[in-house]
């Protein structure tokens, strides 16, 4: 006998943005059902294999689920989480998929459920009233798409985009004009699937990786050009000597027939098992180049009937881009370019729930799109720009009892580039959860409650930003009464404000595993930094405000003693406390 429930909220999807909707929800007292394809949580930060996140990596922006996720996968991860170059912060995919879990085992209100999958979308006139899966029915008051492509609109039609919008359309900077080579070969952005490899050690010998049926070793060639080998593989250094390939450089990106993912679903699953195989033909062809010492790293996901991946190989691929929702207001480049004015309802209300800072970041194997820049240089590196994502691109325009909470947002093709990053997907599933708890309590539609919101709970409950201060992070005891003061004050006429007038500095931290150096200081160029010992010379790099500030204040030369975490796999050294 098939099985109905009923609950106030029921998210679809357990990845990235879907399990920080479903905890957020249940939290605020909503009665939740978080439905996922299979027992890993996470999304992209796990069962896609992602494990080095990418954006959002300041002290001052790791706020909401996205700080207590960082702190808590820090103290659980034997060694640490400074392993990689391209992230601050690598981890075993288990070790997040079994965090996640954890919290939503702990979570009253929320009912975890495995395995099924959506076939149909209940819904009567505008009003969505839930979802059909394989084995049951379950009516909710507001029902959450937290889908990897966006299934739900499709399945409920409704109104989505899919592919490129044009610089007529939308004035974007970066929109081609017309349709190009690149534009018809890439309607969306290329998925990767992720595969792991091990490190067997000096002298030993792992299995073989056999090609797959669609071995071509052309396809590779010039993939570490410019790179050393340990450089290469250091790019996604996980604990335990094993790396991430997530490379896009002639590597394992794949976007032969991308309309697939859309189609059918024998269509989406020939275009997996063809990711699939591609993957393993880059591991092979790293294999055969660099020799037996490096194999799969077999261990790293489980492996669950019907799946293509497992072991080394992810269990899907790590998909950019989604079915995108047409929705209240749309996110387009020059929202999250440095000159944005702030996100604003009809009557001028601030809309922001989340924020970000990655670059602007395009995947097209084999090609490139020139894009707008937005990175500037800070704690002695490059870090992107900030931007705020607004609550009304989570809402559809008319359609009532339904939201969006992972890639599948209200955004352009040329804007997805920076939002669809793992940490301001945690976020937009946050400020989904929120939206759909809020509702619950105040007996409306997210519909009801565009234009009379009122964002202080966001703040003071969630603990999360929704304005993006470079020099207040969450432990200054000050950070709640500037996020409110600056929803209170802002000016919808003016760019948002990176930093806020603070009458003390955020302390600067001591932790376990920390160590000290001291040495010569040298100022290479702007923001840009070395420590001279007697052994060697640590580039500087930090997070924390007040660190970024003693650097730029410290002059060449002068003797320097410093406290943070080497990762000689970058190298750097990350600074957390300047004596």
């Amino acid at each position: 006998m098939r099985q109905t429930l009923r609950t106030e909220v029921l998210v679809v999807g357990g990845g990235t943005g879907g399990v920080a909707a479903a905890l957020t929800a249940a939290r605020m007292g909503a009665q939740t059902v978080l439905v996922s394809e299979t027992p890993w949580l996470g999304g992209m930060l796990t069962s896609a294999g992602v494990a080095a996140p990418d954006g959002n990596e300041l002290m001052a922006w790791q706020t909401g689920l996205w700080g207590k996720f960082l702190r808590a996968i820090a103290r659980r991860q034997p060694g640490g989480l400074d392993h990689a170059w391209v992230s601050f912060f690598t981890f075993e995919p288990k070790a997040a998929a079994d965090l996640f879990a954890e919290w939503v085992k702990a979570t009253p209100n929320l009912t975890w459920m495995v395995g099924d999958l959506p076939q149909a979308v209940l819904r009567q006139g505008d009003r969505i009233l839930g979802v059909e899966f394989t084995s049951l029915t379950i009516h909710a008051q507001i029902t959450i798409d937290a889908t990897e492509l966006g299934d739900l609109l499709a399945l409920g039609e409704i109104p989505h985009r899919w592919g490129w919008e044009w610089h007529a359309e939308t004035q974007e900077p970066s929109a081609p004009l017309a349709p190009t080579p690149l534009t018809q070969t890439y309607p969306v952005q290329a998925p990767t699937w992720i595969v792991v490899l091990q490190d067997y050690g000096e002298g030993a010998t792992a299995p073989e990786i056999p090609p797959s049926p669609l071995w071509d070793e052309r396809k590779f060639r010039g993939a570490w050009a410019g790179y050393d080998l340990q450089h290469f593989l250091n790019y996604g250094r996980l604990p335990g000597n094993r790396f991430m390939l997530n490379w896009p450089q002639q590597g394992n990106d794949y976007g032969v027939g991308l309309e697939r993912l859309v189609g059918s679903p024998q269509e989406r699953q020939a275009f997996c098992q063809e990711a699939r195989w591609h993957a393993q033909d880059f591991a092979c062809y790293i294999q055969r180049h660099f020799g037996r010492r490096y194999g799969l790293a077999e261990d790293t996901f489980p492996r669950f009937p019907d799946q293509l991946g497992g072991g080394a190989y992810a269990l899907h691929p790590y998909y950019r881009e989604s079915r995108r929702l047409i929705g209240v207001t749309t996110i387009q480049e020059q929202d999250i370019l440095p000159s944005a004015l702030p996100p604003v309802d009809a009557q001028g209300h601030y809309t922001g729930i989340a924020i970000g800072n990655y670059l602007n970041d395009h995947h097209y194997p084999g090609m490139e799109l020139p894009l707008m820049p937005k990175s500037i240089r800070w704690g002695g590196r490059w870090t992107g720009t900030p931007f705020v994502i607004p609550y009304t691109t989570l809402i559809p325009q008319r359609v009532e009892g339904f939201l969006v909470a992972e890639k599948n947002i209200s955004v352009t093709h040329i804007a997805n580039g920076a939002t669809r990053l793992q940490p301001v997907v945690m976020g937009i599933g946050q400020g989904a959860g929120w939206l759909a708890a809020t509702a619950i309590r105040q007996r409306k539609s997210p519909q009801e409650l565009v234009g009379a919101l009122d964002l202080r709970s966001l703040i003071q409950e969630c603990r999360q930003a929704i304005f993006p201060f470079f020099n207040l992070p969450l432990l200054h005891p000050e950070w709640e009464a500037w996020q409110l003061r600056a929803l209170e004050t802002f000016d919808p006429a003016l760019p948002l404000p990176w930093t806020v007038a603070i009458a003390q500095p955020t302390p600067m931290t001591v932790s376990a595993g920390m160590q000290t150096l001291t040495g010569e200081f040298v100022q290479l160029g702007e923001q840009a930094y070395q420590l001279r010992t007697d052994q060697e010379s640590w580039p500087l790099v930090t997070l924390h405000p007040t660190v970024n500030d003693r650097l730029q204040t410290a002059k060449h030369g002068q003797r320097l003693s410093v406290m943070g975490f080497l990762n000689p796999y970058a190298p750097w050294m990350r600074v957390e406390h300047v004596a």
